[in-house]
């Protein structure tokens, strides 16, 4: 585990675990780095995943100031990139980190090989927003482990309430979202909630595996006429691949590790 320090002045905390061909998690938009506590012992088997917490998650510091749109952030997980000595990886984004990786795919295509996107909408619609918008309530009155509560019940498909795992599971959740500065949740939600990523769609080169959870309820498969989802892109995006994991809803990545890693894992073989 260490630190590194980027231009604008934030201070990024990661991990690398595992050898081989990078792939650096983008987390989604309360959870930091224990977004892939699951998943990533899998993918380490076969590529160095690195992990990090984007600024003012988890263990890392914002800087002076704070980008107020997607392109923003995306360009501070582009000077990780470099700050690393990367010349290139693949990337894996969740929810929010998709809506990242997909702007910085289209912003800065030298950078990234393959893109893994998963559980995310391009555009929200008009639920999506009504949603974030008790959170953000949540976050502000009653802390971020009310998030977790709140973000649980959208996120996890019906029979995941049922394994034994799941009250350990949605406890490591409070643990990991309490690490996140409530203000830092209010901004990103308030920056995907102004993100149209429409028209960046298109302009993605990289081989692309979109991923989609068969019962997530936050980010559908298939939104209103308001908002864009997989469904939409997968129409529009260039050299595109689409998997529907059963059984999981937005947090594909806890519920379906060993399915997700699989797929991951032969998406990124050459």
């Amino acid at each position: 585990m260490s630190t590194v320090k980027l231009p604008g002045g934030e201070t990024i905390w990661y991990k690398k675990t595992g050898s081989g061909v990078p792939l650096l998690h983008i987390h989604g938009s309360a959870y930091g780095h224990r977004n892939f506590e699951k998943l990533t012992p899998l993918v380490s088997q076969h590529a160095e995943v690195i992990d990090f917490d984007l600024p003012g998650y988890g263990e890392s510091l914002m800087g002076a100031t704070k980008p107020s749109d997607m392109a923003g952030i995306s360009d501070q997980v582009y000077d990780f990139i470099r700050a690393l000595g990367y010349n290139k990886v693949n990337l894996h984004g969740t929810s929010f980190g998709a809506m990242l990786g997909l702007t910085l795919a289209a912003r800065h295509p030298e950078v990234v090989d393959r893109l893994v996107l998963s559980c995310f909408l391009a555009r929200y619609d008009q639920a999506a927003r009504m949603m974030r918008g008790t959170w953000k309530r949540a976050a502000l009155d009653s802390g971020m482990e009310a998030v977790a509560d709140l973000t649980s019940v959208a996120g996890f498909a019906r029979g995941f309430y049922d394994r034994p795992e799941a009250q350990a599971q949605l406890q490591s959740m409070r643990d990991a979202f309490s690490k996140t500065i409530p203000a830092a949740f209010v901004a990103g939600t308030e920056t995907i909630e102004r993100t149209d990523l429409g028209p960046l769609v298109p302009m993605v080169t990289a081989r692309t595996l979109l991923l989609a959870g068969e019962e997530d309820n936050m980010c559908p498969f298939k939104p209103s006429d308001s908002g864009i989802g997989i469904y939409q892109m997968k129409k529009t995006l260039p050299k595109c691949e689409l998997r529907i994991v059963p059984d999981s809803g937005h947090y594909l990545v806890v519920e379906q590790p060993a399915i997700t890693a699989d797929l991951i894992v032969e998406f990124l073989q050459p």
